[in-house]
């Protein structure tokens, strides 16, 4: 779809009900590049109420730098299921919940380009991006990659670059910068 007419609106807000969402790609452009993984947190009032993950099974080979970066091999996508079914399944999961993520910009449009491409289906949620909060509520750390806002709050990091821990990840922070915010 052109310049995603459908895409929903970035929100600078803190509610109480939505859907972290996080993908592992083989690339970094939505053009030429695959989900490999995607993995989604349905939280109720903050708390977590129900898990999505799925390796999606490449066109493509990973290079070495995705698996070095992921952990994700070639063997372990080998008998995943394929784009159309795990992406069908990841929709109807997240349903018209507001999407959580850090840098989720970037994670969305691959996820509406792939959506349409491989399903035919809309991604048009409204979303929340940790990095802006976190920009805003954290202006004096180092940088704002979520690795360092984690270890600004004492999350532990272990595990990061797999999408489902990435997601858990994104929660404990979305949870801190609300309170930091004192939102």
């Amino acid at each position: 779809m052109e310049q995603r007419k459908f895409k929903g609106q970035s929100l600078f807000a803190f509610p109480p009900d939505y859907t972290v969402v996080d993908i592992e790609t083989n690339g970094l452009s939505t053009g030429d590049c695959e989900i490999i993984e995607v993995s989604a947190l349905k939280c109720r009032d903050y708390m977590v109420t129900d898990t999505f993950s799925s390796l999606i099974k490449p066109t493509e080979p990973i290079g070495w730098f995705i698996t070095n970066l992921t952990g994700i091999t070639n063997d372990m996508v080998a008998d995943a299921p394929d784009a159309a079914d795990v992406l069908g399944r990841f929709y109807d999961f997240v349903g018209k919940d507001i999407i959580v993520g850090h840098n989720v910009n970037f994670d969305v449009n691959f996820l509406y380009d792939k959506l349409w491409l491989h399903n035919g289906l809309v991604l048009d949620n409204d979303f929340v991006d940790t990095l802006r909060l976190a920009r805003k509520a954290l202006p004096h750390i180092s940088n704002h990659k979520q690795t360092t806002i984690a270890e600004y709050y004492g999350i532990s990091t272990r595990g990061a670059h797999r999408a489902l821990r990435d997601c858990e990840i994104c929660n404990a922070c979305y949870i801190n910068l609300k309170r930091e915010l004192r939102v």
